[in-house]
């Protein structure tokens, strides 16, 4: 079972598809361009979900669930967000299948059951939300209106790779109504913010924070932020985004509310979002050739405990050993997993484990119990000591928090770096070909400069990165002044 069919230095995009085959994650599906997520994928998702919405909570946001299914009127209200994914939509035309006469067993459309309206797949749920916050939103009273809802969209991709970018996939996305613009703008900044800190604190990736640049915007927003992560191939991952909407939707929808003054005024508005696309990040970020690294305080499993014994006695004498650690490990809120598997030798299952990122595996034999030590060894660096049973449970929770704080510090040092800071064109194209990661580099700030980097290079501007420090310089590209330096990588 151990992971080691290709190297990332062989084929990094096959060793990726791999992993998250062999580890148990996701698979393709039978219906093109869409994956079955199986039940250790979703397990880390479960766990990114209750960690992303306890902290929506308590920035004071509830959950909500909308249609899947979008009337082609409303879509098109706002005419910038229609059109930024009219490419990508799904669209039903009919209501009904019936038998097929020509083909016994068979079915087909049934031509009398065309709708009289099409329905889009929500790609993104703007434009039904706010029809329904037509309907909520009377008075200032009514705001700020703070919704999120946990969802799957459809965004019909022709070239699909796992968690990554899949034609249907989960995700969430928060949508929030507000009296004044510096409110909206704040929750916007607020939130961004907040997957800032998830990604640090739980998936152990450090992501920078900044401004997409007008043409990578959201379409219908007037300002977009984001996370920026950093992959071991040296390409740059979008991580989460959070959309200052001013009042463009609210306009669009005639959303209006009667202000303390009794004046009736558009509200201003917000979205936010992040995907199972996370998934991908937490893989390519921290994995190595033998499999899945997991931080911690995201593996399903934190700890599995392999018993090595001939006969059922021994198995009992360690049983009966480890319950009460196993019982106080729990206590702490540590996740455990006693793998008393009789068809499969010790050998095999420390390959499944470490192939599945498990952060601690426990060893414990006869000899173990005689010597009153167990062999603990740690997933990410593959270092094994020996601990004693007393205060085994204090010293694996320090030891999964050392763990925790190292993962993400190993991804720090790799964004560090691979943070390059370049003065010329020449220099611009050297390093995003043989270093590759961040470059941070002088734009004019034009979209045609932009775009004429992106077609000679493929790399792209991630971020305008917060506190930008403003200093003068010329474009790498068009040699015209410019203020700030921006951040380019290649990006998946």
């Amino acid at each position: 079972m151990a992971f080691e069919k290709v190297t990332r230095e062989q084929d990094y995009s096959k060793w990726y598809n791999n992993l998250v085959e062999d580890a148990g994650l996701a698979q393709h599906s039978s219906v093109r361009g869409c994956m079955v997520i199986k039940p250790y994928g979703y397990a880390i998702w479960e766990k990114m979900q209750a960690e992303l919405d306890r902290r929506f909570k308590e920035t004071g946001h509830e959950n909500a669930y909308f249609p899947l299914f979008v009337p082609k009127s409303l879509f098109e209200a706002e005419e910038k967000n229609a059109e930024g994914f009219a490419k990508e939509c799904a669209v039903v035309t009919h209501y009904r299948l019936e038998n097929d006469p020509d083909k016994p067993g068979k079915l087909r459309v049934d031509a009398n059951a065309k709708l009289e309206e099409e329905l889009i797949v929500r790609p993104t749920s703007e434009a039904i939300i706010w029809n329904t916050y037509k309907g909520w939103i009377q008075s200032y009273r009514d705001l700020p209106l703070l919704i999120n809802q946990w969802a799957n969209v459809v965004r019909w991709e022709m070239r699909t790779r796992l968690f990554l970018r899949t034609a249907e996939f989960l995700w969430q996305e928060g949508h929030t109504a507000h009296a004044t613009k510096q409110e909206a703008m704040e929750e916007t900044d607020q939130m961004v913010r907040v997957y800032e800190e998830f990604s640090r604190n739980i998936l152990a990736i450090p992501t920078i924070m900044g401004h997409k640049t007008e043409s990578e915007r959201f379409a219908g927003a007037e300002d977009t932020l984001c996370i920026e992560g950093l992959m071991q191939d040296g390409k740059a991952l979008q991580m989460g985004t959070s959309h200052f909407l001013g009042q463009n939707f609210a306009k669009a929808f005639d959303v209006k509310f009667a202000s303390k003054e009794g004046k009736l005024e558009h509200v201003w508005a917000t979205s936010w979002g992040v995907s199972t696309r996370l998934m991908g990040a937490l893989i390519m970020a921290h994995s190595d050739d033998q499999g899945l690294v997991l931080p911690p305080n995201l593996a399903p499993i934190q700890v599995v405990i392999v018993p090595i014994y001939k006969g059922l006695e021994q198995l009992d004498a360690i049983s009966e050993k480890i319950d009460p650690i196993i019982k106080s490990l729990k206590a702490k809120g540590i996740s455990v997993k006693f793998d008393t598997r009789d068809t499969h030798k010790p050998g095999f299952k420390f390959a499944e484990w470490e192939l599945k990122g498990v952060p601690v595996r426990i060893a414990i034999g006869n000899r173990d119990l005689e010597s009153g030590t167990v062999e603990v060894a740690r997933r990410d660096t593959k270092e094994k000591q020996k601990m004693e049973f007393i205060g085994l449970e204090d010293n694996i929770s320090n030891l999964l928090a050392t763990m925790q704080d190292a993962i993400f510090n190993k991804a720090l040092s790799y964004r560090n770096d691979h943070t390059t800071e370049v003065n010329s064109w020449e220099e611009f194209q050297e390093v995003l070909e043989n270093k590759t990661g961040f470059i941070s580099a002088h734009w004019d700030g034009t979209t045609e400069s932009e775009d004429k980097i992106q077609q000679a290079t493929k790399a792209t501007i991630r971020c305008i990165p917060f506190d930008n420090p403003q200093e003068d310089g010329v474009c790498v590209f068009s040699g015209k002044p410019s203020k700030e330096r921006v951040l380019f990588a290649k990006a998946y």
